[in-house]
C-alpha cells in the first residue's frame, strides 16, 4: 500500500525517509541554483527577482497540484495546458465583452468550465476504462481546437480588460505577490487532503496497489473521477490568473504548458507509476523550474534551450524516481 497508515510502521518510516531525502535534495538543488545564478548575474540576487520567482511559479503550482492528484491514482492528464488556455479565453472574453460585471462572474464561469472539462476526462478514464494518456491526448486537441474556433485570430489584451480583473494578479501583501498567495492556499488545502484525510489515503492506495484497494472496498473509480474534476477546477482558476497576469489571451494561451506542469510534478518526486509523492515536493519542483527559466532568461539564453532542459530534467527525474522505488522495494523485502 502507498499510504503510511496502511503500511507497517517500519515500512512507513522508510517511505517517509525517502520522501524527506527527495525533498531535502530538491531544496539543496534550489539553493545551489540560486547561488549559481546570483554569481553569474548579480542582479539575480535581489528581492525583485524573488518576487518574480514567486509570482511566475504560482500558476504552475496550482495546475501541478491537480496533476499530482491524478498521478497519485496511476493516471495522467496531458490536457491541462489546453484546459488552462480555453478557460483563460472564456474568462477574458466575458470580462472584455461585459466590463461592468463583477470579477466573480468570469472567475466562476472559468472554474465551472474547467470542472466540466476535467469531469469529462474523469468519466472517460474511470467509467469507460480508456487509458488516461489516450483520453487526455485526445482532449488536449479537442480543447485546443475549441479555443481556436472561439478565438480565431482575435486577441484580448489588457486594454480590453477592466482594472479590477488585472488587479487579481497585481496585488501583494507584505511584499509577497498575491499570485503566490493563491497558490499557497491551493497547496495547503491539497496537502491537508492528501496527508490527513481518509480520502487522501485512499487516493494514494488506489495508485499504489489498485487490486488491494479494491479488496478493501475503496471506490477507485470515484476517486479517479474526482481527481480529474478537481484538476479541471484548478485549471479554470489558473486560466483566470493567466489572463490577469499576462494581460494577453489568444488561441495559443498556455500552449505546451502541460510539459512545464509535468516537469514540475515529476521533479517534485511524484511517481508516474502512482501512489507516491507529496504536494510540498511539487512546490519545490515548480520553484526549481522557475529559477532555471528566469536565470537563463537573464543570461540571454534562447528559450528553445529551456524546453530542451525541461525535457532532460523530466527524463532524469523519472529515472531517479524508478531508482528510489526499487530501493524501497528492496528494503521492504529485506525487512
Amino acid at each position: 500500500m502507498s499510504s503510511p497508515e496502511l503500511l507497517p510502521a517500519p515500512a512507513a518510516r522508510r517511505r517517509w525517509s525517502l520522501f524527506a531525502q527527495r525533498e531535502l535534495s530538491l531544496a539543496g538543488v534550489l539553493l545551489g541554483l540560486l547561488v549559481v545564478f546570483s554569481v553569474l548575474v548579480p542582479r539575480f540576487a535581489g528581492f525583485d527577482t524573488l518576487r518574480q520567482v514567486l509570482a511566475d511559479m504560482a500558476i504552475v503550482v496550482i495546475v501541478a497540484a491537480g496533476q499530482a492528484l491524478v498521478l497519485f491514482t496511476r493516471n495522467i492528464d496531458v490536457s491541462v495546458g489546453s484546459t488552462v488556455g480555453l478557460t483563460a479565453y472564456a474568462a477574458a472574453s466575458i470580462i472584455a465583452a461585459y466590463p461592468g460585471l463583477p470579477v466573480v462572474v468570469p472567475i466562476g464561469v472559468a472554474m465551472l468550465l474547467g470542472l466540466v472539462l476535467g469531469a469529462l476526462n474523469g468519466a472517460l478514464v474511470a467509467t469507460l476504462k480508456v487509458p488516461s494518456i489516450m483520453v487526455t491526448l485526445g482532449t488536449l486537441y479537442v480543447f485546443r481546437g475549441a479555443t481556436s474556433a472561439l478565438a480565431g485570430s482575435q486577441q484580448i489584451t489588457a486594454q480590453n480588460m477592466p482594472s479590477s480583473y488585472t488587479a487579481l494578479a497585481s496585488w501583494s501583501v507584505a511584499g509577497i505577490p498575491g499570485m503566490f498567495v493563491y497558490a499557497a492556499v491551493v497547496v495547503v488545502a491539497a496537502h491537508l487532503v492528501v496527508r490527513h484525510t481518509l480520502t487522501g489515503r485512499a487516493l494514494l492506495a488506489t495508485g499504489s496497489a489498485p487490486a488491494s484497494a479494491q479488496r478493501m472496498g475503496i471506490k477507485s473509480g470515484k476517486l479517479v473521477f474526482g481527481a480529474y474534476a478537481v484538476t479541471g477546477l484548478l485549471c479554470g482558476l489558473a486560466g483566470v490568473l493567466w489572463g490577469a497576469r499576462y494581460g494577453t489571451v489568444d488561441s495559443s494561451a498556455a500552449n505546451g504548458y502541460e510539459l512545464v506542469v509535468l516537469a514540475a510534478v515529476v521533479i517534485g518526486g511524484v511517481s508516474i507509476t502512482g501512489g507516491a509523492g507529496s504536494i510540498p515536493g511539487v512546490v519545490l519542483g515548480a520553484a526549481v523550474l522557475t529559477v532555471i527559466g528566469i536565470g537563463l532568461a537573464l543570461l540571454d539564453v534562447s528559450p528553445f534551450w529551456l524546453q530542451a532542459i525541461q525535457g532532460l530534467v523530466i527524463i532524469v527525474a523519472i529515472t531517479l524516481d524508478l531508482v528510489l522505488r526499487r530501493r524501497l522495494t528492496a528494503r521492504r523485502r529485506a525487512a
